[in-house]
């Protein structure tokens, strides 16, 4: 039996007590099912607690700015109804190199995972299959900084269950895990999907988390992961958003480096009415190495927020970011990119790189990379680009045999495809690069 949360009339309400009543509501949603733990129901009390202090984003909060949530709040949702789903219906987002773990609207189906190419020391599974494990997973999940935000506080307000990933010390994982998440779309549901990732001391793991809809509907995607990385661990992570048309996707991906790890992720946005995530790294121990890339490809009126925040707290640690946006007809991308240098992160090495590429007179972008620098032995750069097609490239593939249309499709691929290639996984490479390749045929007229 799903659960509906009405809204009041809003003809009774001003602008502020709609938002803050479907604030009330989501949090409604979020705790109807409840927790098994009692370690999680007190975690869970306490977001519900911080999400009540809050309010819903607007466009004067400095962190919203230039994202406007009202086509959210114009969309009444209501609870998952778990729904059965066939593993015919799920073959075209199976990846054949990898192990896979897949939720449905939020809720682990075991009969489409598939776990067996595993080592037996990895634990990989949902929250409720390693329950004998708990006293091990509590003091992460949930504490990485930045836990009170509005949407991760709703996140953890409703956590039941997740999909979880401990790699042990020692152990290096040559099977990508591929973390599948997908939304049957059948009514206006609110799913939380959520993911915990421990990788201790000298371990080493690649994973895939991959938002995708078997339906047309729409629906609200508020992810939560959290990444822990210790000494000398390494986390290759490549997250795929490529929801439904008319969903919204909120995510945040929380990550804690320490001493000579390495974490790197390609994130790929594609899909959604309305998507936002937020990427926060917090490098904890010296000699720390990150590197983010990310691409965000738009069309029709779609808005894509990528947000990110970069803390280094100690000497000779080391990012690279670069992200690259593709906005056509009426889209607008958003790109905001914070780098934290103190006076204790002597010896950083910090780059970042925002490249957009508008097709339309119409597309916008927004683009804030931000350095906060206090160190003084440091080498940091930042910058970003925004601009067309340029006719003398495509004059040039003329002049060698490529008619126009070809050309500016062999552009937009080729300027998406700097990031796609450093994705590790083949076949999804190919999926991504046929995406790409369908996206920018658009260009062709």
């Amino acid at each position: 039996m799903s659960i509906q949360v009405s809204l009041p009339s809003e003809m009774t309400l001003t602008a502020s007590e709609k938002r803050s009543a479907y604030l009330a509501n989501l949090l409604k949603l979020a705790q109807s099912s409840p927790a098994n733990l009692p370690w999680l129901n007190e975690l869970r009390d306490h977001a519900a607690l911080r999400v009540q202090e809050q309010a819903f984003p607007t466009q004067r909060d400095e962190e919203w700015r230039f994202t406007d949530l009202s086509t959210l709040l114009q969309t009444p949702l209501e609870a998952v109804t778990p729904q059965q789903v066939s593993a015919a219906a799920i073959a075209p987002f199976v990846l054949p190199e990898a192990s896979q773990l897949v939720f449905v609207d939020g809720i682990y189906a075991p009969e489409l995972s598939n776990t067996a190419n595993l080592p037996e020391t990895l634990r990989v599974g949902n929250l409720a299959a390693l329950e004998r494990y708990s006293d091990r997973l509590q003091p992460y999940l949930g504490k990485q900084p930045g836990a009170e935000e509005v949407f991760t506080a709703l996140n953890t307000a409703g956590l039941t269950d997740a999909a979880v990933v401990w790699v042990p010390k020692g152990v290096a994982i040559d099977t990508p895990i591929h973390l599948l998440f997908l939304a049957t779309a059948t009514s206006a549901t609110l799913i939380q999907p959520r993911v915990l990732v421990v990788a201790e001391t000298n371990s080493a793991v690649t994973l895939i988390e991959d938002y995708g809809a078997i339906g047309t509907g729409a629906y609200l995607t508020n992810a939560v992961t959290e990444i822990w990385i210790a000494d000398n661990a390494e986390v290759n992570h490549t997250r795929v958003q490529r929801d439904g048309h008319h969903a919204f996707h909120i995510g945040k991906t929380a990550v804690s480096q320490a001493r000579t790890s390495r974490y790197t992720c390609n994130a790929v946005s594609l899909g959604a009415k309305l998507s936002r995530h937020h990427l926060e790294i917090y490098q904890t121990g010296a000699q720390t190495e990150t590197t983010l890339n990310g691409l965000t490809l738009l069309h029709g009126e779609q808005i894509g927020d990528t947000h990110s925040t970069i803390a280094l707290t100690q000497p000779h640690g080391t990012t690279r970011q670069l992200h690259k946006c593709i906005v056509d007809d009426k889209g607008h991308a958003v790109f905001n990119g914070k780098v934290f240098v103190p006076q204790a992160a002597q010896m950083t090495d910090a780059g970042q790189l925002n490249r957009n590429l508008l097709l339309s007179p119409k597309a916008r972008i927004d683009t804030k990379p931000q350095l906060e620098i206090v160190a003084d032995n440091v080498k940091c750069t930042h910058g970003a680009t925004v601009g067309q097609l340029e006719a003398d490239e495509v004059f040039y593939l003329q002049s060698r045999g490529i008619d126009a249309a070809d050309a500016r499709q062999l552009l937009v691929y080729a300027f998406a495809y700097e990031v796609i290639e450093k994705i590790a996984i083949a076949s999804l490479r190919r999926t991504l690069s046929d995406l790409v390749q369908c996206r920018s045929m658009a260009v062709r007229n």
